[in-house]
């Protein structure tokens, strides 16, 4: 997006050249990528991690998708809202290189909570956490203003709604996209006329009159969210949805629709999380990874290239930089740095970064989260479904989910929508089975 330099009153130095810009740098548009949440329906996935780091598709974050669409949509210009649980994300983004987003001026730029002469808070809502950042967006100075959520897999190009923004002479656009009936009463739906312009916003109702759903992405015209963002900073646990966009409708705002017809999957459950995953080992993938011209890019850390045995069996699967593989993998997704051991069968899985499955395991409708060690002898997914007996709506699915950092001993059987954080001994397991649906948080864990 464009840059202006305006009257000056200090200097700046830019790549070995003395530029003289103003208190404030002009650009056309800046995004703000929210990437606090907890993410608590992934569960143990999310225990010690913000869930825009959760990795994704063997080599990526889930963090990488919204950033990719920023530089592939020439956005050189991002502040990253990081509160839950930081440090993972805060190292994969660093300075911005993977993305193209180590600049001089603009670039990316980590804004977690901070403490402020008047007073020191935690982001309370999605806008709360946009209006404590209001001296970042003024440094800048913006015609327009991007918001993003952190924790969505997609493609799309921002410039393409800016121009509906523009060709509209909106001050808001949403950006939707039509979901089954059935589903929308789970979304935020903008009920529209046949110019796409927004007469009614409705925040999850019970009798959706509309299956146009809100994605989360947002373009604001610069003074309309600054208005709106001071006006409702005393708003409890402000948010674009709950209270901002009925106060921008109801000042006479133009409010518009952006309609999205690719695709988009929310990851924020583990159901959903698996299903994405598994997606991308189809034939023809609904989401493609390898597009050359919109590239989804990451941080790459310099390994070794995969070990296949000889007597290793690979069907229908993604496998990551640095792994050895013994054993058998189908329609699974294997992360970089993963020991599949001889006589193992992984089947239906997704095994993050830097984990270990030991000799003769069995692996079946499993996500194993980065640096698990699971022993020899084990088998995962056994059994008939019952429902979790800790969080029945997150631990779901038929699926067998083991946190970061886990070690399970050799010999344990794990049954179906069951949940794993922590260093296990054999003595956790009765008769040396964890039941399906049950559970083993080990103390200082979070569940």
């Amino acid at each position: 997006m464009g840059l202006i330099f305006t009257h000056t009153n200090w200097h700046k130095q830019i790549k070995g050249k003395k530029l003289e810009v103003d208190d404030v740098i002009k650009k056309e548009m800046i995004a703000m990528l929210l990437a606090g949440g907890q993410g608590s329906r992934l569960g143990v996935l999310t225990a010690n991690v913000a869930k825009p780091a959760v990795s994704f598709g063997g080599k990526y974050r889930i963090i990488d998708f919204p950033l990719s669409n920023c530089i592939n949509s020439g956005v050189d210009t991002v502040g990253v809202l990081t509160q839950y649980q930081p440090l993972k994300l805060n190292t994969h983004i660093g300075i911005g290189i993977p993305w193209d987003l180590d600049r001089n001026i603009g670039g990316v730029s980590i804004l977690p909570p901070y403490e402020k002469s008047s007073n020191s808070e935690w982001y309370t809502g999605t806008a709360n956490a946009i209006y404590q950042n209001l001296e970042y967006m003024e440094y800048y100075n913006p015609e327009y203003v991007l918001i993003l959520g952190g924790d969505h897999i997609y493609k799309m190009d921002y410039e393409v709604m800016l121009q509906f923004h523009k060709d509209n002479k909106a001050d808001v656009t949403v950006a939707t996209i039509p979901v089954p009936w059935e589903d929308a009463g789970r979304f935020g739906v903008a009920i529209t006329d046949d110019k796409k312009r927004i007469s009614e916003f409705e925040e999850k109702p019970a009798n959706p009159r509309s299956n146009l759903a809100s994605m989360g992405i947002y373009i604001f015209s610069w003074p309309v969210l600054r208005d709106a963002l001071i006006k409702l900073k005393d708003q409890p646990s402000c948010d674009f949805g709950m209270h901002v966009l009925p106060y921008c409708m109801e000042k006479g705002d133009r409010l518009f629709a952006y309609e999205y017809n690719g695709y988009w999957k929310d990851v924020g459950t583990l159901a959903a999380y698996w299903e994405a995953n598994m997606e991308l080992i189809e034939l023809i993938p609904e989401f493609n990874l390898y597009e050359e011209f919109w590239k989804i890019y990451t941080k790459s850390d310099r390994i070794p290239p995969q070990f296949i045995s000889k007597d290793a069996i690979i069907d229908k699967a993604i496998i990551g930089d640095a792994c050895e593989i013994y054993g058998e993998v189908h329609n699974s997704v294997i992360g970089s740095g993963v020991y599949i051991g001889p006589g193992v069968v992984v089947r239906d899985s997704i095994i993050m970064n830097s984990s270990s499955i030991g000799d003769r395991t069995i692996v079946e409708k499993a996500v194993i989260a980065e640096n698990v060690v699971i022993g020899n002898d084990c088998h995962l997914g056994v059994g008939e479904e019952a429902p979790n007996v800790l969080k029945a709506d997150v631990y779901a699915f038929g699926l067998t989910t083991i946190g970061e950092n886990s070690v399970i001993p050799g010999g344990i059987k794990i049954g179906k929508n069951t949940a794993i954080s922590g260093v296990t001994e054999p003595g956790d397991y009765p008769n040396g089975i964890l039941e399906s649906g049950q559970v083993i948080i080990k103390a200082g864990d979070r569940q």
